[in-house]
């Protein structure tokens, strides 16, 4: 299946920080279209947009246009680094909430960061205060009349002696999941979904999902195939809970090249 040119652009500009490309309310649909909805995506390195200087290392929300129809696009808001915590003390959630419409979502992913004791810059404890920081994410999208979506971390590649994946991230999975529950909101299980995904693959296979190079090892960063695979069981799950309809999402099953990955210059 091939992909015009202008399709390509379409979708990258989808993928590039709100700060570097206008947001689809800017423009206005037209006539007997459906309005545009936008999906805003707050995270850390793992869904976040890559430069060139950073390839192949990809993060998943560069891939996630590639199964959404036209009438969704994403602005990806997520930045290296960032926890919940510390996205938010950098006023970065105030300016996603700023851009934010009625009948959008704020898709968020963060716990990678979240773990890290050794910073208090960006460290939450998982039944408390990394809830507590979730719940603004919530809240403030709710106001705005927007729709919230938590998604679990997507799972590192680490394996035992005897090839069996294990799970990296601690209780902060099982935090979102029981604060989804408890708010009511929609939850996307990425870090089961990838466990899985990489326990079906084995250690070796997985490899080719993640930024090995012949100068790095890199078990926590994806490459092109990794983020397709990520954004394919992101859409697959937006679609599966209802968020999306039948119509919004697409290519679910077909093969999606590597070479529609690129990586602007910074």
């Amino acid at each position: 299946m091939s992909l015009t040119r202008r399709q390509v652009t379409t979708a990258a500009l989808a993928a590039v920080p709100l700060s570097a490309a206008a947001t689809p309310h800017a423009a206005t649909a037209a006539a007997g279209s459906r309005p545009v909805r936008t999906i805003h995506l707050a995270g850390d390195s793992t869904a976040a947009q890559k430069y060139a200087d950073a390839a192949p290392e990809t993060g998943w929300g560069m891939a996630l246009p590639f199964f959404l129809s036209k009438d969704v696009v994403v602005a990806n808001h997520a930045v290296n680094g960032r926890s919940s915590k510390s996205f938010i003390d950098e006023g970065r959630l105030d300016a996603v909430l700023g851009a934010i419409r009625p009948g959008d979502f704020l898709l968020v992913q963060f716990g990678h960061n979240d773990s890290k004791a050794e910073d208090p810059t960006r460290y939450t404890e998982p039944w408390t205060t990394y809830q507590d920081h979730l719940r603004q994410y919530v809240d403030g999208a709710r106001a705005r009349g927007a729709r919230p979506v938590l998604a679990t971390s997507v799972e590192r590649r680490r394996f035992d002696a005897e090839g069996n994946a294990l799970r990296t991230h601690g209780d902060y999975p099982a935090a979102m999941r029981a604060l989804a529950e408890v708010e009511g909101v929609a939850l996307l299980d990425i870090e089961a979904l990838s466990f899985a995904l990489w326990q079906r693959l084995g250690a070796e296979e997985t490899k080719k999902y993640f930024n090995w190079t012949a100068t790095e090892q890199d078990n926590t960063h994806v490459n092109p195939p990794g983020a397709i695979a990520v954004a394919r069981l992101v859409a697959g799950e937006l679609l599966r809970r209802r968020l999306l309809a039948h119509r919004d999402v697409r290519r679910l099953d077909d093969e999606i090249p590597d070479s529609w990955i690129s990586w602007p210059e910074a």
